[in-house]
């Protein structure tokens, strides 16, 4: 998926842009886990991507939750990302 070499991985990036913790393809659409460093604390994050006749649309999933791991932060957020897709579809995508 070319676009996700976009937003994670081709080019520059703007300073602080997190790296994906946890990647997978749920639904027909793919989901990277963003968790956000706020002090010590990490802030429950996800991106949700697909493309939609041939481009590339994505949705930013945001949550209040603070976490004191990455990788808790991570694993609610694939949860989460996930019961969007289950409840809204390409809903989700705006």
């Amino acid at each position: 998926m070319s676009f996700l070499k976009k937003l994670f991985g081709g080019g520059s990036k703007p300073a602080g842009s997190a790296k994906p913790i946890e990647e997978a393809d749920y639904n027909g659409f793919h989901i990277a886990t963003t968790p956000i460093d706020e002090g010590g604390q990490f802030r429950v994050c996800a991106m949700i991507c697909k493309d939609v006749d041939g481009e590339a649309k994505t949705h930013k999933l945001i949550r209040a939750d603070m976490c004191s791991t990455s990788d808790e932060a991570s694993s609610i957020a694939m949860r989460k990302a996930k019961q969007m897709i289950d409840e809204r579809g390409d809903g989700v995508l705006g």
